[in-house]
């Protein structure tokens, strides 16, 4: 029993984690912070050399002050080689990398990465989703990886 605990630790650690880039506002609040779209860049856990930047609306208000605030499913997603491309261990074929809560329960921001082999590619997807229903709206990108490094696959 003593192993769940620290099984789901390292999994926790396991996802990426937004570094904060940068953010615009999009409307004033007379009390409590504007509205914004935040800029975060996500190191892909498993895939050194590749990052993910991530915009979004982040609700502002007083609401957003104290966290109770529901942001909206908007999101857009583009993920660049920033460095030599190297993979640490087998993939899966589809996995999400990033996970973040936008609501105060229910709803949450995720990054998926999933391998298209043929292409030799890396493909990212940003969606959010709730409890009960989540939202199609979607944003993708693309990393293509050099033919000299092959993508392993986890089988």
């Amino acid at each position: 029993m003593k192993q769940a605990p620290v099984l789901l630790l390292l999994a926790a650690t396991a996802l990426a984690r937004a570094e904060p880039i940068g953010a615009v506002d999009t409307a004033f609040k007379l009390i409590g912070p504007d509205h914004k779209i935040v800029v975060d860049a996500y190191d892909d856990p498993k895939v050194g050399g590749v990052a993910c930047y991530v915009s979004r609306a982040k609700t502002g208000g007083i609401k957003g002050a104290i966290g109770l605030a529901e942001d909206k499913s908007e999101a857009s997603i583009a993920c660049r080689q920033v460095g030599p491309i190297t993979i640490k261990q087998p993939l899966p074929h589809q996995e999400e990398v990033f996970s973040e809560r936008i609501s105060l329960v229910f709803k949450r921001l995720r990054i998926v990465r999933m391998v298209d082999l043929q292409r030799n590619t890396l493909v990212y997807l940003t969606y959010s989703d709730r409890l009960i229903d989540g939202s199609p709206q979607n944003s993708i990108t693309a990393v293509p990886v050099g033919r000299e490094t092959p993508i392993p696959l986890k089988p």
